[in-house]
């Protein structure tokens, strides 16, 4: 685990996980990661955020097949599919647009695209997906990645992926089954902890 503080790291290690403490001031997750896989011999890294704690172990191991089964993939994600209207209008939930070949076109928090002529009542309408809080990267990816800029695309969304797609990297992308909502709010938090408490 790549932490801030030792608060988070002293979690972690009480868990059974390592920790690696790093410099509190990263613009984002990827920028703390790429301090700490620089320490690392590993060929690829996985970012799970903790703000999506109901992500299966089938899902990781997908995300994990994805960057190591090809060696071109620099960076990988997953996204699953868009179910209600309200989800694709909710700026929480990041939306994310795929090509033919399976890799991210770009990701909003606005409604991308535009469906002109309204939502289906299944959800064809909407070519989005629901962009999931967890990243495959090369490891020589990451030591790139730390050095380039913040870009226009990232500060306008506050959405890190932007800065590897503005810079002219690819991002994989893998569909899965529909998830839980990741915690985004004080309300998706406190839904998580209702399904917590009903699997005990």
């Amino acid at each position: 685990m790549a932490a801030d503080c030792e608060e988070l790291a002293g979690v972690a290690r009480d868990a059974g996980a390592e920790a690696v403490l790093t410099d509190p001031g990263h613009r984002s997750g990827t920028d703390r990661i790429a301090e700490a896989a620089a320490t690392l011999p590993e060929e690829a890294v996985i970012n799970l955020q903790a703000d999506e704690p109901e992500i299966p172990a089938a899902a990781v191991l997908k995300l994990a097949d994805l960057i190591l089964s090809e060696r071109n993939e620099m960076m990988a994600t997953l996204a699953t599919p868009l179910l209600e209207e309200a989800d694709v209008k909710n700026p929480n939930i990041v939306k994310v647009v795929i090509d033919s070949g399976g890799h991210a076109m770009y990701f909003s928090r606005a409604p991308v695209p535009y469906a002109r002529e309204g939502w289906a009542e299944d959800g064809s309408t909407t070519l989005a997906l629901r962009h999931l809080g967890i990243y495959a990267y090369r490891r020589r990816f990451l030591l790139d990645y730390s050095s380039l800029p913040a870009s226009r695309l990232e500060e306008t969304e506050k959405l890190e992926q932007l800065r590897a797609l503005e810079a002219g990297y690819r991002i994989a992308c893998a569909v899965v089954d529909p998830l839980p909502d990741g915690i985004d709010t004080p309300k998706s938090y406190a839904a998580f902890v209702e399904r917590w408490k009903a699997r005990r």
